[in-house]
């Protein structure tokens, strides 16, 4: 069974390939993330997946697209289900790839992390794989996720601060006010 594998980032692509090796599945990359922004974060995360990608002698099915206008409109009316629309976004993206290109199943990276809602992506994942007829693959990799970004940081993989998206970065750093 050959895997299209949606890849997030270079450091999550390292958590999640790791526990895939050792459980002996196949895969090829797909980078397809119109949420990321700026174009720099975008281009740094891209980058660092082709390093990757090319390190691994990997597979990597670029659809470089950057989609600021796309994700804003998409999102702009309700940022707080950003995270959802996001989701579903990428792996219907990627469940009707695979299907195209003949893969019998697909997962993504963003089940690797603990700051992504794991359950949410499952469910996705799953409604999506009986909807397109290809096996969703989910696996539980998130305990050893500080241990692949400290090798994704031996290798010089760009490490990223948030989820990608603009309201996230928003987040980390704007603060919303406190009543004194």
């Amino acid at each position: 069974m050959r895997i299209l594998l949606h890849t997030c980032c270079g450091p999550c692509a390292v958590v999640y390939t790791d526990g895939l090796d050792g459980a002996g599945y196949n895969y090829d990359f797909l980078w397809y993330n119109h949420n990321i922004h700026p174009y720099t974060e975008y281009r740094n995360r891209k980058q660092a997946l082709e390093t990757f990608a090319k390190n691994k002698n990997c597979k990597l099915v670029m659809v470089d697209e950057y989609g600021l206008e796309g994700f804003v409109e998409t999102t702009l009316a309700n940022p707080s289900a950003r995270c959802q629309s996001c989701y579903k976004n990428r792996l219907e993206f990627t469940a009707k790839k695979a299907r195209a290109e003949g893969y019998s199943a697909f997962s993504t990276t963003l089940l690797a992390s603990p700051y992504q809602n794991f359950d949410t992506i499952c469910k996705l994942g799953n409604s999506l794989s009986e909807e397109h007829g290809l096996k969703f693959i989910v696996e539980d990799f998130r305990e050893s996720f500080r241990a692949g970004l400290a090798k994704a940081r031996e290798m010089g993989l760009y490490m990223q601060k948030y989820c990608g998206c603009i309201f996230s970065e928003k987040e980390r750093y704007v603060k919303p006010n406190k009543p004194s």
